[in-house]
């Protein structure tokens, strides 16, 4: 009588945990709708209208949102328009649905090196290197990103910045 407290509740863990599962929809099963929302935005995104693409994509997101195809492609959009951290989110988000995507890992990396933040993109392309058995054009990618460096905007911007406790040179004291 004094286990039957704890079967219960292990048995309503077990059914809670297997329901969750259940519910989770593998990218076969997302549904069409936005699938077919999702192509006609890179269709609108390879035209160069880049703010339509924004707009389906999120309309796909608000059918389905497990479709991580629209997250990679917010994310693609996000880069095109110089905006790095969003591509950065977008993501983070894609990745969340599933954490061996290795196009969303080499991209998010590309973001960051974009962003500066190049120990980072390391990371993503040791995940990438760990992930792909053979040589996968996203590792390359990744690589070259890399050794090239963040934009020379962000390099003058980082070293404009002062240290933690550090005034700005720029101010006189008063």
């Amino acid at each position: 009588m004094r286990f039957v407290p704890v079967a219960f509740a292990a048995a309503l863990g077990v059914a809670a945990v297997s329901t969750a599962v259940i519910a989770q929809k593998p990218d076969a099963q997302i549904d069409p709708r936005s699938t077919m929302i999702v192509e006609q935005a890179r269709a609108a995104q390879r035209a160069g209208n880049l703010e339509q693409a924004n707009d389906l994509l999120e309309s796909a997101l608000a059918v389905d949102p497990k479709n991580r195809a629209a997250f990679k492609a917010l994310a693609e959009i996000a880069k095109a328009q110089g905006l790095p951290g969003k591509a950065i989110r977008f993501y983070r988000e894609a990745l969340e649905l599933e954490p061996n995507d290795v196009a969303a890992l080499a991209g998010q990396g590309d973001a960051l090196v974009q962003k500066g933040a190049v120990t980072k993109a390391r990371e993503n392309l040791a995940k990438v290197k760990r992930l792909c058995t053979a040589s996968c054009p996203e590792e390359a990618r990744l690589a070259a990103a890399i050794d090239k460096g963040p934009p020379q905007a962000v390099l003058s911007a980082q070293a404009k910045v002062p240290a933690p406790g550090e005034e700005p040179k720029s101010r006189k004291p008063e």
